[in-house]
């Protein structure tokens, strides 16, 4: 078996690069030494926490466009947005709540409350 000098994978004699890292085996037999410890991570200062509020807004405003969501003609009818509803109160007896426009909603609900609370992070000292 050879032994590949940068990574030290055990490869097989016939073996010309080392199928992990792809370093040129040379003929020459390498010892079977463990490889070399890595240094420690250096120590960084770790970012800020994200904005714990935004994200109590965030999840507010989900549940209020779950409890009001948007209303569209049934499929009978020509498709016209009815609004903003409440989910037990439709504008029209044969309404039905849009799921696409409720998907849309919410995700981007969901979306602008991580980045807002991603970009106004509380900085540690």
């Amino acid at each position: 078996m050879k032994i590949c000098p940068s990574c030290r994978r055990e490869l097989p004699e016939i073996s010309r690069y080392c199928s992990q890292c792809g370093q040129r085996l040379h003929a020459d037999h390498v010892d079977a030494s463990p490889p070399p410890k890595p240094s420690p991570p250096s120590v960084t200062a770790k970012p800020g926490q994200l904005n714990v509020e935004i994200l109590y807004g965030m999840v507010a405003t989900l549940s209020l466009a779950i409890l009001f969501p948007p209303w569209e003609t049934p499929p009978s009818q020509a498709p016209e947005f009815l609004g903003l509803h409440f989910i037990l109160n439709p504008p029209t007896p044969e309404a039905i709540v849009s799921r696409l426009l409720l998907t849309i909603e919410l995700v981007t609900i969901a979306i602008a409350g991580l980045y807002g609370s991603f970009f106004f992070r509380q900085k540690k000292p």
